[in-house]
């Protein structure tokens, strides 16, 4: 899916009602606070021994300046360059990463004593200040990085996302998905603007455009992403519920034979796509309390599936899990 996909005035007009103005490129919502992040391009560049001053000594007091002694036969390097690379445009040009191939441009190096690589040094205002040595995670590099720069305010995105949460909660599907599509211009594979845009094509019962944002999720976010997973979750559910047909016949079973299992599962699963999401819980406990085995545990099964499609924030998911936890361990 393109960030054309996510044009508000477009793919989102149907399911939405048309209530949210143009496209993202003239009306998309200004975040509350937050710099725009700054084009790889700019914080992230290829230094040799004659720019060497200009690029790194001299820029250096303006922010700090990374520099990224590699070489191209080193294994190490190779891990941890997309590592640095990630950190530093996730800190929105609070730092600059300069690399430096030692086999091309060894004389830096040597004068700063450097051994091995691959070997990290900071620069700042003219002077190196800190550094480490080896392969490091993106949380130890990102730790590096705020000792340097302090702690990174949220990014564009992050800010778009924290939002459209806040919307989805209230209800404002419209609004919720606008924003989402703004993180998604910014990070087109956000796992969490792509999980969120799909519930709240869930919540407008529109599954099939559900799917199509899920397809566009990079297959390393799509496998464990929470926010990815309980959008699926929340499809599958959707789908079981509108499968059930009459509400009225379910209860009118239950009122005739509160052992009829099926017909509470049933229902249990048809409420859960409703507004009291409270009653959907207490139908699957009542399951668990009078027979845990019913249908190889589905009843429990089943109250999972909902809070992973719910999320942890929605009330009915601590509802069900205080009394899940009650049944089980009475």
């Amino acid at each position: 899916m393109s960030n054309d996909g996510y044009s508000v005035g477009g793919s989102f007009g149907g399911a939405f009602g048309g209530g949210m103005g143009g496209g993202m490129g003239g009306g998309a919502p200004t975040p509350a606070a937050s710099a725009r992040p700054a084009a790889s391009g700019d914080v992230i560049r290829d230094v040799t021994t004659q720019d060497f001053r200009a690029s790194v000594i001299d820029a250096s007091s303006e922010r700090p300046v990374l520099v990224d002694f590699w070489a191209p036969w080193c294994g190490p390097c190779r891990q941890l360059t997309p590592a640095l690379e990630k950190a530093v445009t996730e800190a929105r040009g609070a730092v600059v990463l300069a690399k430096m191939n030692i086999d091309e441009h060894p004389e830096v190096a040597g004068q700063l004593g450097i051994q091995s690589i691959p070997a990290v040094i900071a620069f700042k205002n003219g002077q190196p200040v800190d550094g480490f040595m080896g392969a490091q995670p993106e949380s130890e590099i990102k730790s590096f990085i705020e000792r340097l720069t302090g702690p990174a305010g949220p990014s564009e995105a992050e800010t778009y996302i924290a939002e459209a949460e806040t919307a989805r909660e209230a209800g404002d599907l419209g609004r919720a998905a606008q924003l989402y599509g703004a993180a998604l211009t910014q990070e087109p594979e956000n796992g969490a603007a792509l999980g969120g845009l799909a519930q709240c094509y869930v919540a407008a019962d529109a599954l099939d455009q559900a799917r199509q944002v899920l397809e566009a999720a990079p297959e390393t976010v799509a496998k464990d992403h929470p926010a990815i997973l309980a959008a699926r979750a929340a499809i599958e559910l959707a789908e079981q519920a509108a499968s059930l047909g009459d509400l009225a016949e379910l209860e009118a079973r239950i009122e005739a034979d509160p052992g009829d299992h099926q017909a509470r599962f049933d229902l249990a699963v048809a409420l859960s796509a409703r507004p009291d999401k409270k009653l959907a819980v207490d139908h699957l406990i009542e399951i668990v309390r009078r027979d845990r085995e019913w249908n190889e545990d589905g009843a429990r099964k089943q109250l999972l599936q909902f809070f992973e499609a719910w999320g942890a924030k929605e009330p009915a998911t601590g509802y069900g899990r205080r009394k899940l936890s009650s049944v089980l361990f009475s």
